[in-house]
C-alpha cells in the first residue's frame, strides 16, 4: 500500500540550524509532504525564523536536549506516518519514501542506515568504529541487530510510537526508541539511505563522552528486555572477583600463609554473584510471561475491536 504524503509529518528537531533547515524544509514541502513540524530547542540564531518562513510549524522545545524535543513532539502528533530526522542537512529528503513504504506493508517502524560503505567519507574513523561497537553491543543486551540503532533518520506509524515509554532526553534517545522497538516486538524495516558531511555548524556529539553515555544507555535498558545478560554481568564480574582472591588465598596457603579473612570475602563474593545470577534467569522467566500476558490482552483488544466493526457495519 503506498502512503499518501498527506498523511505524514515530516518532524525535525533543531538547535541553532540556521544554515540547513530552510532549504530541509523547502525540499520536502516540494516533494509533497507539507506538514513539517520543527521542535526547536531554544535556538540563539535563526533557525525558527527561517523555518517558519519556509512552511513550517514551530513549536519552542520547554526542556532541553533532543529526547525531550521528540518525547514533547508526541503531543503534536496526529498524522498516521511520522518522519524523523535531524536538521542539520545531512540527510537527504528523497529516502523518505523508502523509509516510508515499508509502514505501508505492515511494518512499524524504518530506521535508515547510514552504515554502509558510501557513506564511509562522512564519517570521521573515530565515529564509525564507535558506532560498529554500540550496534553489537545492542545485540549482545538485547538480543536483535538493528545495523544503526543511532541513526537520525526514521519512520513511524504513529500506532507504534504510541506504545512506547520514552524518557531519554538527550542523544540517547534513538538507543531508547530501539530498545523500546525490540520489547514492543514491532516489525523494523533497516534501509540504506544517504549520509551526508555537516555544513555550517559544528557537530554537538562527543564521540568519546557520548559513547560511553550511549553505552551505559545500552546497558542499563537491558534490565527490562534482557535481565539475563543485566544482572548475569553484575553476577559474573562479582563472581570473578571472588574466583580471582580465592587464587590468590590458595596460592599462598601452598607458601603456609593463612588468610582467612580474605577467604571469608572470597566465598561471599562468589555466593553474592551467584545469587544475583540465579535472580536475573528468574527476572527473565517473569518477563516472558509478562510477555506472554500482553500479548494474549492485544489478542483480545484486536479481537473485541473486530467485533465491535463487524457489529457497526
Amino acid at each position: 500500500m503506498d502512503i499518501e504524503k498527506d498523511q505524514v509529518c515530516v518532524l525535525i528537531p533543531t538547535l541553532n540550524e540556521e544554515p540547513t533547515i530552510g532549504d530541509l524544509i523547502r525540499q520536502f514541502i516540494s516533494l509533497g509532504y507539507r506538514d513539517v513540524l520543527v521542535i526547536d530547542g531554544k535556538s540563539t540564531d535563526r533557525t525558527r525564523e527561517i523555518a517558519t518562513a519556509a512552511g513550517a510549524r514551530v513549536v519552542v522545545q520547554t526542556g532541553k536536549g533532543k529526547g525531550n524535543a521528540f518525547i514533547q513532539a508526541l503531543t503534536f502528533l496526529e498524522k498516521p506516518y511520522i518522519l524523523l530526522l535531524d536538521g542539520d542537512g545531512t540527510y537527504d529528503p528523497e529516502d523518505a519514501v523508502h523509509l516510508l513504504n515499508p509502514l505501508g506493508m505492515g511494518f512499524d517502524q524504518s530506521i535508515g542506515n547510514r552504515l554502509v560503505e558510501t557513506n564511509y567519507s562522512s564519517f570521521h574513523r573515530l565515529n564509525l568504529t564507535g558506532n560498529r561497537i554500540l550496534n553489537w553491543l545492542f545485540k549482545v543486551a538485547h538480543g536483535r541487530y538493528l545495523y544503526d540503532i543511532l541513526s537520525g533518520y526514521r519512520a513511524f506509524t504513529l500506532s507504534s510510537l504510541r506504545r512506547m515509554h520514552l524518557y531519554e532526553e538527550g542523544f540517547g534517545i534513538e538507543t531508547e526508541i530501539s530498545s523500546e522497538a525490540v520489547k514492543n516486538k514491532d516489525r523494523v524495516a533497516v534501509i540504506p539511505v544517504q549520509y551526508g558531511v555537516r555544513v555550517g555548524s559544528v557537530t554537538k556529539l562527543d564521540p568519546i563522552h557520548d559513547g560511553v553515555k550511549i553505552g551505559r544507555t545500552i546497558y542499563r535498558l537491558a534490565k527490562l528486555n534482557n535481565p539475563i545478560f543485566y544482572f548475569g554481568l553484575i553476577g559474573a564480574l562479582i563472581t570473578l572477583c571472588g574466583v580471582g582472591i580465592g587464587i590468590f588465598i590458595v596460592t599462598e596457603w601452598f607458601k603456609k600463609i593463612d588468610h582467612i579473612p580474605l577467604t571469608i570475602l572470597a566465598m561471599l563474593l562468589v555466593i553474592a554473584g551467584l545469587q544475583i545470577f540465579m535472580f536475573g534467569i528468574q527476572s527473565d522467566m517473569l518477563l516472558a510471561y509478562q510477555r506472554e500476558m500482553l500479548h494474549e490482552i492485544q489478542n483480545l483488544r484486536d479481537e473485541v475491536g473486530t467485533g465491535n466493526k463487524s457489529l457497526n457495519e
